[in-house]
């Protein structure tokens, strides 16, 4: 068994994009920018953007938080992003989710420039993912994607169970699974018998947010495991939606939580932005 490391993976991703991001500020001075929209003080959230503020401070970004009340008005929000798509030293656009009832999370999505969606989440960035073509992948399932090349695994030709069909993961996960020719099946909260379905994978991609959704008995000898879940115990432990313990005991590869693709979701954000902000310059 041995353990994807997204941890050691981030770093070195970051490392080269501090490099490029020298790069580009010494050839064509520029630096690549990230604005991130923040509503209310939900704790997780406000983590994730101090995380990536971090991030990007590391190599070098320009970022700016706009921290908005939770009373704000969906105009407001609307307002701040048209006025982000206009400045050109913002190269990449994110809106920190969940956002509050009362706003309209499809219409504020919709609304950020496609060329600066970082996060991948604009049906037209969506559409270019489902055909194969370039484009922004949502910064999670594109972590996944560079942990299995880092350690030379090729899903063509596997049998792969993704269970979890969010916008955000479950859906662009599979996408880019199919991409890379593996056969894909897509479980979610209204699957019958999941285990028939994760027992003859080859590799098992869960992220549903619930701790050992998927237990030893549901996978098969040799499984590839990858836990994208990440859920805080009452006991404060961080683990994700797999029995890491046992399952361990029979993968072939298998992702630690914490430790294994959350850090791969900020390097991707930043890979994202560095990539919107060469094609800001044609580079």
């Amino acid at each position: 068994m041995q353990i994807l490391d997204g941890k050691k993976l981030s770093q070195k991703i970051k490392s080269q994009i501090k490099s490029q991001t020298k790069e580009l500020k010494e050839k064509y001075n520029i630096v690549p920018g990230l604005a991130v929209v923040l509503v209310g003080d939900d704790p997780a959230s406000l983590t994730y953007v101090k995380m990536k503020e971090k991030a990007c401070k590391e190599v070098g970004f320009y970022s700016i938080v706009h921290h908005m009340p939770e009373s704000i008005s969906q105009q407001e929000i609307e307002e701040t992003i048209k006025m982000m798509n206009q400045n050109p030293n913002i190269d990449g656009i994110l809106v920190q989710l969940p956002l509050p009832s009362h706003i309209d999370t499809t219409k504020i999505l919709e609304l950020i420039n496609p060329t600066k969606d970082v996060d991948g989440f604009h049906p037209y960035n969506f559409g270019r993912l489902m055909q194969g073509l370039d484009t922004f992948a949502p910064c999670t399932p594109l972590g996944v994607i560079e942990l299995l090349k880092e350690y030379r695994i090729d899903p063509k030709g596997m049998d792969v169970c993704v269970v979890g069909a969010s916008n955000i993961v479950g859906k662009p996960m599979a996408a880019l699974l199919l991409n890379a020719n593996a056969t894909v099946d897509i479980c979610h909260i209204y699957t019958k018998d999941l285990q028939s379905h994760t027992k003859k994978a080859d590799m098992v991609v869960v992220g549903v947010g619930k701790p050992n959704l998927i237990r030893a008995d549901m996978v098969k000898e040799g499984v590839i495991l990858i836990d994208i879940g990440i859920n805080r115990l009452p006991d404060g432990k961080l683990v994700g939606d797999a029995d890491f313990e046992a399952i361990s005991q029979k993968a072939s590869y298998i992702t630690p939580v914490p430790g294994g693709v959350g850090p791969m979701t900020i390097a991707m954000l930043l890979a994202n932005t560095i990539k919107a902000a060469r094609q800001r310059i044609g580079s």
